[in-house]
């Protein structure tokens, strides 16, 4: 096993340049943005740091090996031709995915087949039995990704998904995956110590990581990881990264900066507990413990800040029967307009006609994806004047 290895880290589509902006702030050498994610060379070292402090990344996969494919055969051959006994033990339940991009191949079941069962025979062929398949809790997974001519298999060393923080209570409706929270938290340019409201908080992921960002709490500081269980796994060098994180965390004097508000009284008290979930002291989730706030009343915290939301349209909005969705952003957007000159505001929405609704013009759009569903993050700057004339056909 060598000491250095190539890792791939995909991301929600539209954050992979904040990927590489993090990666580089750990440390990262040469991380290459691809479509969906970020490749770059690493030590042992640089994976466990990765898993427990990135914000943004979904997984950490370390390629394992790379061959041009015409058919299953070769995935076959492949994955046969690997050493899988000297990562894991066979003891250890497995879990092979495969996922394509313009793949010749017919079906990715068929080819996932395959792939696994390389993986059993190539632990006979050492003399030992097969490992078992869990596709709910394995205890190594394997990835592979093909694309028209090339085939790329990986281990998966985190295990559970990286937005899977560990904080989480419930999910409530629709609910913001934290590292597509945490991307746009760095997209908008706000830095812990700078005054944040989410006037819209559901269930509160965007002020949970806002909060464990300004009091250092590594992301993945709560959870286990898929490389506690390969045979590689240096128990010293992975408490000795915790305790660094620990010893190096900030005063966390910034979070009295950080509010929260939300019309629905279910969802202020799901937020305080995921608050209180997240490594927070009771002490501290309370001072910037959510209120039930209809998003069109509210108050500008500060003279100048930083907000960022999510709405939710409809029935989460929990409107009266006489108000539209078009009225209510209407009236959302004379509100920021009216109180939060100095302000950039910070708008993710899979509704492409929001910047009309709200008669406001974005100084920036991004395009960032929430799983499947294709979103915008609008920034509004908000100045004197920035109530953009309501123009013929709006």
């Amino acid at each position: 096993m060598n000491a250095d290895f190539q890792y791939f880290s995909p991301c929600p589509r539209g954050l992979e340049p904040a990927l590489i902006e993090e990666l580089l702030e750990l440390g990262i050498k040469n991380p290459v943005s691809t479509a969906g994610g970020v490749s770059y060379p690493g030590s042992l070292s640089d994976c466990y740091a990765v898993n427990l402090h990135s914000r943004i990344a979904s997984r950490v996969l370390l390629r394992i090996a790379q061959t041009r494919y015409r058919n299953e055969e070769d995935l076959y051959k492949l994955a046969l031709a690997q050493r899988w006994d000297q990562w894991f033990d066979v003891t250890r339940t497995i879990r092979v995915d495969i996922a394509a991009t313009r793949s010749p191949l017919r079906s990715l079941e068929f080819a996932t087949l395959r792939v696994k069962d390389a993986i059993c025979d190539q632990f006979r062929t050492v003399g030992t039995e097969r490992p078992s398949v869990d596709t709910r809790n394995p205890g190594a997974r394997i990835f592979g990704y093909l694309d028209s001519d090339d085939f790329i298999l990986y281990l998966d060393t985190s295990g559970e998904p990286l937005f899977k923080r560990g904080w989480r209570l419930d999910t409530g409706e629709a609910p913001l995956r934290e590292n597509l929270a945490a991307g746009i938290l760095r997209l908008s340019g706000w830095v812990p110590g700078e005054t944040l409201l989410d006037p819209m908080c559901g269930s509160g992921t965007i002020v949970v990581e806002a909060a464990q960002r300004t009091l250092g709490i590594p992301p993945g500081s709560r959870r286990r990881f898929g490389f506690e269980n390969l045979k590689n796994f240096d128990e010293a060098l992975w408490q000795q990264l915790k305790d660094d994180a620990a010893d190096n965390a900030p005063d966390g004097e910034g979070i009295m900066k950080i509010h929260a508000s939300d019309l629905s009284g279910d969802a202020v008290a799901l937020t305080r507990a995921n608050l209180a979930r997240a490594g927070l002291s009771t002490d501290l989730a309370l001072k910037i413990a959510p209120k039930q706030v209809d998003a069109r009343h509210i108050q500008a915290p500060d003279d100048h800040g930083v907000l960022v939301t999510n709405p939710p349209y409809g029935e989460r909005i929990q409107l009266r029967a006489t108000t539209s969705d078009d009225a209510f952003f209407s009236e959302l957007g004379s509100t920021l307009k009216q109180r939060f000159t100095g302000w950039r505001c910070c708008i993710l929405s899979s509704d492409l006609a929001l910047q009309g609704k709200l008669r406001l013009a974005p100084s920036k759009r991004t395009v960032l994806y929430n799983g499947a569903i294709e979103c915008r993050l609008y920034e509004f700057r908000m100045q004197a004047g920035s109530l953009r004339r309501k123009t013929e056909g709006e």
